[in-house]
């Protein structure tokens, strides 16, 4: 989404033959709630192309890598890492601190209005974070997580701590992140589009 330091989500872990189905969602959750990227394993290049291909046909911008090392994504990322697990803290509570180093210090906790980046507001010099904040990497597990990656994560978030789905993890951490504005986004330069209707299916072809 445009107006917030890049959102990039890396799916850790992939099983062909098995998590063909889960790692497409989660990269098409990803780029439907809001990210600008995802990030997969090179196992997972089936999914990094139909992700792409539906990209191409509804809209971006949005793009998938397929990172060779992606646990040295995590390592080198200039940034804030949150891991999603069930063991890590409930993401009612951490959201605020996320939010704050993500979109910068003054977009406190859930509900506060985002920092617009402009110092002459308050008449104050603001720091990096309230300029701008920071990119946001965003681990999505898949299998047996390594300890690294809860070790290197600034935070580690939980959507309760119950067994579900990473994707409907992923898509309730990218909705309490962005505050539903996500949903209201407008895609660009695809040739179809779905039309809203009470009842039915509609699809415009723009071209």
């Amino acid at each position: 989404m445009e107006g917030h330091p890049e959102v990039t989500v890396l799916r850790l872990g992939h099983r062909p033959g098995r998590d063909e189905r889960m790692t497409t969602h989660v990269a098409l959750t990803a780029r439907a709630l809001g990210a600008d990227r995802a990030v997969l394993e090179p196992a997972a290049s089936g999914s990094a192309d139909t992700v792409r291909d539906i990209t191409d046909r509804f809209g971006g911008p949005f793009a998938v890598e397929v990172a060779d090392a992606p646990k040295g994504r995590i390592r080198s990322w200039d940034g804030v890492v949150a891991h999603l697990t069930m063991y890590g803290l409930p993401v009612q509570e951490v959201m605020g601190e996320v939010r704050a180093a993500h979109f910068g210090s003054e977009a406190g906790s859930e509900g506060g209005a985002v920092d617009d980046g402009d110092p002459a507001d308050d008449g104050e010099e603001s720091g990096p974070e309230a300029a701008g904040g920071s990119p946001l990497l965003v681990v999505v597990g898949g299998g047996k997580v390594p300890f690294e990656v809860y070790d290197r994560a600034g935070f580690n978030v939980a959507v309760t701590n119950q067994p579900h789905s990473e994707v409907a993890a992923l898509a309730v951490f990218l909705d309490r992140l962005f505050e539903g504005r996500e949903l209201d986004r407008q895609f660009e330069g695809g040739d179809r589009r779905v039309i809203p209707e009470e009842t039915g299916k509609r699809v415009e072809d723009l071209e």
